[in-house]
């Protein structure tokens, strides 16, 4: 059975945003650049008009499609996290690079990909935490964040 793939809808940026995604994230490479063999309404013959890229080994397709449709946080990619220093890593490049923060470690790519930074101990003190009273406060120091900062969410969880 063949892999199923994402394709995501670019502005004529699908080149790009391959090279920044595959220099960004380990396990990454563009494998196929297609071009258009012929004119169509938006593009010249020889134009690039996929993309296709393995993201942390998960395959992906870039279109270039123009602007007619636009991307929501209704579909994000997850970068798991082990410590605080990959959290800013991933973090930092996107935001750095024309990106925009939002809230409880969401981020957006100057695309307009939405991209959540979520490290493994968020998960284990907010989700996997067996105390409650716990886990609820690791959640609410949370949802004040804009980046997660492991060690107050920390501080959170312990408090009595």
């Amino acid at each position: 059975m063949t892999k199923l793939s994402t394709c995501v809808w670019c502005n004529y940026t699908a080149e790009e945003q391959a090279k920044f995604y595959t220099a960004l994230l380990p396990d990454s490479r563009i494998t196929r650049v297609q071009r258009t063999p012929a004119d169509t309404p938006s593009q010249k013959a020889g134009d690039v008009i996929v993309v296709e890229l393995e993201l942390l080994g998960q395959q992906f397709i870039l279109l270039n499609g123009g602007d007619m449709f636009r991307h929501s946080e209704a579909v994000s990619f997850v970068i798991p996290t082990k410590d605080q220093a990959e959290t800013d890593h991933y973090w930092n490049a996107i935001v750095d690079n024309g990106g925009a923060e939002s809230m409880c470690g969401w981020c957006k790519d100057k695309w307009g990909i939405s991209w959540q930074v979520t490290p493994d101990r968020l998960i284990e003190l907010a989700y996997d935490n067996p105390d409650a009273d716990s886990a609820r406060r690791a959640m609410e120091a949370m949802m004040t964040m804009r980046k997660i900062d492991i060690a107050a969410i920390e501080r959170a969880a312990e408090a009595a």
